[in-house]
């Protein structure tokens, strides 16, 4: 725990202007960022009595080794750069809203050829229209259903369209009348593109237009005594209009604005937004978080308005953004949504009428989100302290390990070995830190063995030593060792550097992230027994770390092993702290088996192609789609693959004489009948290269992974 006082600037060297300021721990991680209109004003508060500062504050300040700050010319520049550098450095103690649920989309790729409709989450793309967000993916696809009657546009994958293209057959969408069929040309891409258009008119709230051309249409129908088409019509009146009732109409003015309310106590709090279109509600979603700091109501308004639009541009922020307090001062938010619309912006809190009416409708759904996240996060919260302590208890640890590595190594009877680092953080996952590595049988530049066969103790030991000499590395760079110089660390993605390799440069300089394996934990959890606890134990003995303490977990009967113990230590079955190292356990099982397969997937995939040098997947795809099967490949000549675009006299040559070493294919069986087939018959037709299906494949074998 760090004096404030020993950080803390000199009287005048703080100026007196806007800008943003940066607080790090010993490990220069950033852990605060803020902003301020005047800094020396507002650092000043941090540097006070600890007994006058808000608890979260105190342990911010005692936590932080240092603090920077960086000059701006405006409010509205301090606001920029305070959201870019939360989105770049994850601070720890900065306000964070989080949720356990990623909301879908109804998104239309309107930056295709054909335009596509279906549901996304995730980051959005650009030259992609969004709507919502839903609370449920069966609500969008209820709404798309209803509106294809009327705007039949695309919504198949992308491999869906491209073999309907092929057999000139669409799909069953295309034969009932709810697409279009641009795959097959019964629509041209401009018109398809103008459809798609409208659809998008139509979810933006512009619906009375289409409705009145339908109901038009469908009395001139009617009175040329087309009687089919007319009921069709009808029918899609009917559809537009039980699509719009699925929103309920809540302003009768077509207001697009954003209502934002804040449910809060003195430790957490609670935002709900409600995304009205069109006098409709289109969207909700919810967020919830820790109040580190003192904070007001109008700076949670602040920082919730920052996650919401930090990232959207032109109608994705709209005209009007409803709130319960108004963030102080106000011009700089206020200028900073207009420069993000690229118009004006209006911020305010509603007093009367139907808004007013509909924000306490928001602010009742933020206070039960409250209620609900404060029921489930108690148990929670209080089960990983006690699981913590219980674990420092065991151990002898003189704190509770805050931070957990966990380390597994996966194999297949000795093939493909690979290991994983899967890290907890306050009894958390933290996957953003997850690492994996493969197994090379060296630590430096010493070969201490192949680096294939059933040796975990010597793969455990591989891992440990190359992902602290890695973090050794990192503390000589900053100046933070000084003790010694181990011999030549590496990393897993070059066990070979140096110290005064590109090792340490491809750090980025002070850049306050966790990068790689710069940050220590306090305790390395090892999948396994005594012998690879003992081996954990020497590699970080070797490195002349004495700070980490090391356990092993053994599967068998779930007894925890400590370096140097005859006798394992027996958590009670019932016990959170066991609970707690079998779930990190697990997750780096299950890490480590996922990249395992991955490695042994793409190695029997391996075909001759692969070995031949510059030739890649695009020229690869060429030859296999040329002459339909790797066996045609194989017995063609020299002239008839030089007739594929992109390969020459030399590369041919080259593909013949990366067949002729290479062994024959082991013959494919017809599980069902016993029949040995051919090639092409064996499925290696298929557009991948270098794929044939291979007799006694792997997952026969899946019983003996580890």
């Amino acid at each position: 725990m760090a004096d404030p006082s020993s950080y803390r600037p000199k009287p005048g060297q703080i100026p007196d202007s806007p800008g943003v300021y940066r607080f790090r721990d010993e490990h220069r991680r950033v852990i605060y960022v803020g902003k301020a209109k005047s800094l020396r004003q507002r650092l000043a508060n941090y540097f006070q009595d600890l007994a006058g500062l808000h608890p979260r504050t105190r342990t911010m300040v005692t936590t932080a080794a240092s603090v920077e700050w960086t000059v701006v010319s405006t409010e509205v520049e301090a606001l920029q750069l305070e959201y870019s550098w939360i989105k770049e450095y994850d601070p720890r103690f900065n306000v964070k809203y989080r949720d356990d649920k990623s909301y879908p989309y109804l998104a239309v790729t309107m930056n295709e050829e054909f335009p596509r409709v279906q549901v996304m989450r995730g980051h959005k793309k650009k030259g992609v229209r969004y709507f919502g967000p839903y609370a449920h993916a069966w609500a969008i696809r209820d709404t798309v259903d209803l509106l294809l009657r009327v705007f039949p546009v695309r919504t198949c994958s992308a491999g869906v369209f491209k073999n309907a293209s092929r057999t000139g057959r669409p799909c069953l969408l295309g034969y009932i009348g709810k697409c279009s069929a641009p795959c097959v040309g019964r629509i041209s891409p401009d018109d398809h593109w103008e459809l798609a258009d409208e659809f998008c008119d139509f979810m933006t709230g512009r619906t009375g237009t289409y409705l009145r051309r339908l109901e038009k249409q469908m009395t001139e129908a009617a009175e040329e005594m087309e009687y089919e088409r007319a009921a069709r019509l009808r029918d899609d009146i009917g559809a537009l209009k039980k699509a719009m009732e699925k929103n309920a109409v809540v302003l009768a003015d077509a207001t697009d604005a954003d209502l934002i309310a804040v449910a809060e106590d003195e430790l957490e709090a609670a935002v709900q937004i409600f995304h009205v279109r069109g006098g409709r509600v289109r969207g909700q979603r919810g967020w919830v978080t820790d109040k580190v700091e003192e904070i007001t109501t109008g700076a949670l308004v602040e920082h919730a308005l920052q996650q919401l639009y930090g990232e959207e541009t032109g109608d994705a922020v709209p005209k009007e953004v409803l709130v319960p307090a108004l963030p102080d001062p106000l011009e700089p938010v206020q200028e900073w949504l207009t420069a993000r619309r690229g118009s004006n912006v209006s911020l305010r809190i509603p007093q009367r009428g139907d808004k007013r009416a509909l924000m306490e409708t928001v602010e009742r759904n933020a206070q039960q989100s409250l209620v609900l996240h404060k029921t489930k996060r108690a148990s929670d919260l209080t089960t990983r302290s006690r699981a913590l302590e219980e674990i420092a208890e065991a151990l002898d640890l003189d704190s509770a390990p805050l931070r957990i590595e966990c380390y597994d190594i996966s194999h297949l009877q000795g093939d493909d070995v690979v290991a994983s680092m899967v890290v907890f953080e306050d009894g958390l996952a933290r996957k953003s830190e997850y690492r994996r590595f493969e197994i090379k049988g060296r630590v430096g530049d010493t070969q201490v063995w192949h680096g294939e066969g059933q040796d975990d103790v010597r793969s455990m030991h591989e891992v440990i030593s190359r992902r602290f000499r890695r973090y050794l590395a990192d503390k000589e760079r900053t100046g933070e060792w000084v003790d010694g110089n181990p011999d030549n660390p590496g990393t897993s993605e070059n066990p070979d550097a140096t110290a005064d390799a590109p090792i340490a440069s491809s750090l980025t300089e002070d850049d306050g992230r966790p990068k790689r394996f710069a940050y220590p934990p306090q305790l390395v959890v090892v999948d396994g027994g005594q012998p690879q606890v003992a081996a954990a134990k020497r590699a970080l003995d070797e490195l002349g770390i004495d700070d980490i303490a090391v356990c092993g977990l053994a599967k068998r009967l779930e007894e925890v092993w400590l370096p140097g113990d005859d006798d394992p230590v027996v958590l009670p079955r019932t016990s959170e702290g066991l609970y707690l190292l079998q779930r990190v356990r697990d997750e780096a099982h299950r890490f480590a088996i996922t990249y395992q397969r991955t490695k042994r997937a793409k190695r029997f995939r391996a075909g001759p192609l692969d070995d031949v040098p510059g030739l890649g997947d695009a020229r690869k795809q060429a030859l296999v789609k040329h002459f339909g099967s790797m066996k045609r490949l194989r017995s063609a000549t020299i002239d008839q693959i030089c007739e594929v675009p992109g390969i020459g006299r030399k590369t041919a040559e080259t593909i013949l004489a990366a067949f002729a070493s290479a062994a024959p294919p082991a013959p494919a069986v017809n599980t069902a009948t016993g029949e040995i087939m051919d090639e092409e018959e064996s499925g290696t037709t298929s557009d991948s290269p270098g794929e044939p299906v291979a007799a006694g494949a792997p997952e026969d074998r899946r019983g003996q992974e580890t």
